[in-house]
């Protein structure tokens, strides 16, 4: 029996999202939403949490389905409230005091701390906002539970965390995660909806295995359709010959037969569709200067410390040839952003323990996207950052997916993927041999993020990189650097580190 169903959803907003979606979700399922930036993944969330009306169609929940929504980002009304006290407000007034204990225990299990609590949620990271969210959807122990990226903003430590406690939900609690996380899907799901304009597809399968199966029948329905259309092809040449020598003739038997073959063309032309093509978001494209530099950096142990001064790590001596991409990794508050943020100053103003080659010029996006708040709009951001034309300028920005109506608005109203793509843009722009890239995949889909990788590897452009995301870091890293114990050390395998990050 399902808990929930859903029949016939279609949505439109601007633009049609999707159609003639239909699925259901039965008890224990555990599945990933899967589709580009903008494509419904949240607005499908908010319609199955009853926070959101389709355009059409149905959605049956069964009798006294509990569902529970974890959103990107919480409500105003919690931002005054402590971490605690917004848990706490998920319960009915009538339970809150009684059902209190269970806020301490869900709080345990999740590894927040009594001083992270006590906080007030406008004053908690990104990562700890997300915590405090899926706090309050699993503390009223729904039947269903439904995430919209929960992953972004966690460090790998977090990740596990995320991962141990949805493993351990009761067998009988369903979940539904949009998310763009490639490991995580693969980790927690056990069904993957690939959600699309037309005909979104569903399989039994996490995500990579049923990515491939998506391919798999992409390329059948591709050759599926190109065997339609040669018989629409020799169909309509069959009938332009009969039609010849039926006017020839006379013959209305041959002008029936005509209609008949030209009909049955048309119905097959209508019918066949090809693979699906997936609208792309916007490209992303870097580019490498180039350099006649083999060491690019050296780094000759340098100490890391907070702003107030407190040791985090010293690095010993390392250095980043050209080709090289470093991936940092490290537990949060280890010191990763610090060293990335002394490589980039160092690069400035003179620092005895860090150098750079002559000719190397550096490209530097953090995880905020905090080099954006520099321009009012996008256009000025390429203007600014470019000696393009005004013509130029809006082709890039086309091309990097954002509208000419979005070019001259504030950068404020773009979309998280449309700032992670201009910001992609202007770092092309600049063209730097290095890169310094802090979480460059966080507001990335997993168009972006494939692009992304494909770039960094095509350039072969240097980068020191620190993310959170295991695949890209797998598809993309050809050295690895970790913080351990107060230290910068080179390991040979990423695992290694995330699976003790992830276990702790």
């Amino acid at each position: 029996m399902s808990l929930i169903a859903i029949k016939d959803l279609s949505l439109t907003r601007n633009a049609s999202l999707f159609v003639g979606l239909s699925f259901s979700i039965a008890r224990g399922d555990r599945l990933g939403l899967v589709a580009a930036n903008g494509r419904g993944k949240s607005s499908l969330l908010r319609i199955m949490a009853g926070e959101d009306e389709a355009t059409t169609g149905t959605v049956t929940g069964s009798r006294g389905l509990a569902v529970a929504f974890a959103p990107q980002n919480p409500p105003q009304h919690l931002l005054p409230l402590s971490f605690y006290d917004a848990v706490r407000d998920a319960l009915a007034t009538d339970d809150a005091e009684a059902e209190s204990w269970r806020i301490d225990i869900l709080l345990d299990d999740l590894a927040v701390d009594e001083n992270i609590r006590r906080r007030a949620v406008r004053n908690l990271s990104g990562g700890w906002q997300r915590t405090m969210l899926l706090a309050r959807a699993a503390v009223v122990e729904p039947d269903l539970l439904l995430l919209d990226e929960p992953t972004n903003h966690l460090d790998i430590g977090r990740i596990g965390i995320l991962e141990r406690f949805l493993a351990a939900l009761p067998r009988d609690c369903a979940m539904v995660a949009a998310s763009h996380d490639r490991a995580f899907l693969d980790d927690v799901t056990n069904r993957t909806l690939f959600l699309r304009p037309e005909e979104s597809t569903d399989f039994a399968l996490p995500y990579s295995n049923a990515l491939q199966a998506l391919e798999e029948y992409d390329a059948a329905r591709d050759r599926q359709f190109e065997n339609d259309m040669r018989k629409v092809r020799a169909l309509r040449q069959q009938a332009a010959k009969l039609k010849n020598i039926g006017i020839n003739s006379g013959s209305d038997l041959l002008v029936v037969k005509t209609k008949q073959l030209s009909e049955r063309a048309d119905k097959l032309e209508e019918r066949s569709r090809p693979g699906h093509q997936e609208r792309s978001a916007g490209t992303i494209k870097l580019s490498n200067s180039g350099t006649h530099a083999k060491a690019l950096v050296t780094i000759d142990d340098a100490t890391i410390t907070t702003p107030d001064g407190r040791l985090l790590f010293r690095t010993g001596r390392l250095w980043i040839e050209k080709g090289d991409r470093v991936a940092l990794l490290g537990a949060n508050g280890a010191g990763k952003t610090q060293l990335v943020k002394r490589l980039q100053a160092a690069f400035v103003t003179q620092d005895p323990n860090i150098r750079g080659a002559a000719s190397l010029r550096i490209g530097y996006s953090d995880q905020a996207l905090s080099q954006l708040d520099a321009f009012s709009t996008p256009w000025m951001a390429v203007k600014q950052s470019s000696g393009l034309t005004d013509p130029q300028a809006r082709s890039q920005l086309a091309g990097a997916g954002i509208s000419i109506d979005a070019q001259t608005a504030p950068v404020t109203r773009l979309s998280g993927g449309q700032k992670a793509r201009l910001a992609m843009l202007i770092l092309r722009l600049v063209q730097p041999n290095f890169y310094l890239l802090d979480e460059p995949t966080n507001h990335l889909d997993i168009e972006g993020q494939d692009l992304l990788e494909g770039e960094l590897v095509e350039q072969g452009a240097a980068c020191l990189l620190i993310s959170h995301d295991r695949a890209f870091v797998r598809a993309v890293a050809t050295r690895v650097w970790a913080i351990s114990d107060r230290k910068l050390v080179e390991v040979d395998d990423p695992d290694l580190i995330f699976d003790l990050l992830m276990t702790g």
